[in-house]
């Protein structure tokens, strides 16, 4: 695996797929107001991801479900559950998102992938302690392509 850590914005980078630290898709999509990367990707993307995510169900926690990118210029975007019912991440929901992504990742041939700080957010991690996290998953997969691990920095 190739790892890259850059400070940005996860939809600028040049990749096929990113990834996108959603909820277990209890609440339907257009009950909540994305915020963070999610809402970041509505406002660029459009409805088309979000409509598409909310027709697949509940997602279990740390798991990891794939859509259309609508207007954003990547092949796909991965959608992990990283976050609880309580809208909190955890060290199990976070290895279990970055596992189950890069393994969807690898099913679906994508040779690059970007992530965020999966809980980071929303989720209540701190972004120190969820970095080293992600790093110490990423260090155990088989996955053979590229890996962008983006801290969110604004450029606007």
């Amino acid at each position: 695996m190739e790892m890259e850590i850059v400070e940005g914005d996860l939809l600028d980078q040049d990749v096929e797929v990113i990834v996108n630290a959603w909820n277990r898709n209890v609440i339907p999509w257009w009950l909540l107001l994305p915020q963070g990367v999610s809402g970041a990707i509505k406002k660029r993307a459009g409805l088309e991801p979000f409509q598409e995510l909310g027709r697949m169900g509940p997602i279990p926690l740390g798991h990891a479900v794939l859509t259309r990118s609508g207007r954003l210029p990547f092949q796909a975007i991965i959608h992990v559950a990283g976050i609880n019912l309580l809208w909190r991440s955890s060290e199990e929901s976070i290895r279990l998102s970055v596992r189950n992504a890069l393994e969807l990742a690898q099913e679906m041939n994508f040779q690059s992938i970007a992530f965020p700080l999966i809980g980071a957010g929303s989720g209540g991690g701190k972004p120190e302690c969820v970095q080293q996290i992600m790093l110490d998953e990423l260090s155990k997969s088989e996955y053979e392509g590229k890996v962008v691990l983006v801290r969110y920095a604004s450029t606007r």
